[in-house]
């Protein structure tokens, strides 16, 4: 049974969600599942902007055919190639033969990549229009948010941004498809920090020049292809896409992430966390990166100003786990934080050094402690380092 909501009085949304994948792009644990979102547009020509993914394209196609019912399917615009949303073309195709395809000229190349069939084409570009009756609309390409392809498509008529994979987050909807104020800082902005920390997080200045151009349009709604519509409380969503794609700390707060074999460098971790609290700092975050999935960290990495690393030496280098997330760091482009570290070593510390040219690798990284040793366990008279560590941190913090 068809399973459609409004958005407004003629666009509907007409996706999917899917609660049994356990990895998103079979990298990322996603154990509230994920939407797929697709709008169609009840004009005097129908319009559907993306497809979903072939998980849910049974829900999506009672979902269309519910709402179509004897009509054509006049147009499909394709803002992103990405299979979770360009995986139903060719179906759609099949059971709308007659459907005009929407896109620009490199998603024109990329429909040739993933599919052998012919399809009927319209390219478009910035200047371009398309009217279906009361709704026109027009196209900013953005580039690398998160793919070469991605554009979003601006309906002037309803005001309404149909934002690719921007404004997106891991997630389900659980029957609600907005999201105001307190949905969003309660249910859904961790999840939209994780989705856009390992998602776009690489390609900060591609977001910016996206924020840029929709700053120019009037919108009353975000229509994103995963996570909830945004049809108020835009200041939230703007200042965290702020925060995130320039780099800059959304919160004053310790991160501090450990890599321990057998409990002596998580040892030190809790001693450090413990002296921070003791120097009235609140916001602190301790994460054992052999348990907790890269993403989550890479998600609170970008939310903290502070980032402290501990680990274990391991085969002469870095232990396993801290040496894929500090990678995953540099791989996601973070920049512009303070930094401490923390090695362990029994007989021939090298962490040490391993973290240092990981972390060098980074833009705009400040190292405001020197490197602490430990050699096995943590000693009394290690005390005073590990007071220096928390006190440059407090410090910069502003707690004394």
């Amino acid at each position: 049974m068809e399973c459609v909501r409004k958005v407004t009085e003629d666009i509907f949304w007409v996706g999917g969600n899917d609660r049994r994948l356990a990895l998103f792009e079979n990298v990322y644990p996603i154990p509230q599942g994920v939407s797929y979102n697709s709008y169609l547009i009840m004009d005097e020509k129908t319009v559907l902007t993306d497809g979903v993914d072939h998980a849910v394209t049974k829900q999506f196609f009672e979902n269309v055919s519910a709402l179509l019912k004897d009509r054509p399917l006049d147009y499909l615009i394709i803002n992103h190639m990405e299979p979770d949303h360009a995986g139903s073309i060719a179906e759609i195709v099949k059971r709308y033969p007659e459907v005009t395809l929407v896109c620009n000229e490199k998603t024109k190349k990329m429909l040739s990549q993933f599919f052998a069939e012919d399809f009927q084409i319209v390219t478009v570009g910035p200047k371009d229009t398309l009217c279906s009756g009361a709704h026109t609309f027009s196209f900013v390409m953005a580039p690398m948010v998160h793919w070469p392809e991605v554009m979003v498509t601006y309906d002037a008529s309803a005001k309404v941004l149909f934002s690719a994979d921007a404004f997106g987050t891991f997630g389900a909807l659980e029957g609600h498809l907005f999201a105001d104020a307190m949905d969003f800082q309660t249910q859904w902005l961790p999840e939209a920090r994780r989705y856009y920390a390992n998602i776009v997080g690489k390609y900060g200045p591609s977001v910016q020049a996206l924020l840029k151009a929709a700053s120019q349009l009037e919108i009353e709604a975000i229509c994103p292809l995963h996570g909830p519509v945004i049809r108020k409380d835009f200041s939230l969503y703007l200042k965290a896409y702020q925060s995130w794609s320039t780099y800059t700390p959304e919160e004053e707060g310790v991160l501090i992430a450990y890599a321990s074999i057998y409990g002596n460098t998580e040892n030190a971790a809790e001693v450090l966390a413990f002296e921070l609290a003791q120097r009235g700092v609140r916001n602190i975050r301790v994460c054992d990166t052999a348990s907790t999935h890269p993403s989550y960290l890479v998600a609170e990495a970008f939310r903290c100003s502070h980032l402290v690393f501990a680990a274990a030496s391991y085969n002469s280098g870095l232990f396993d786990s801290m040496e894929i997330l500090l990678n995953d760091l540099v791989h996601h482009n973070l920049q512009n934080r303070k930094v401490a570290l923390i090695e362990n070593g029994s007989w021939a510390p090298s962490a040490g050094k391993k973290m240092t040219e990981l972390v060098g690798q980074m833009k705009q990284m400040e190292m405001i402690a020197p490197l602490l040793t430990v050699r096995s366990s943590l000693k009394p008279e290690q005390k005073e380092e590990i007071s220096a560590i928390a006190d440059a941190i407090a410090q910069c913090i502003g707690k004394e």
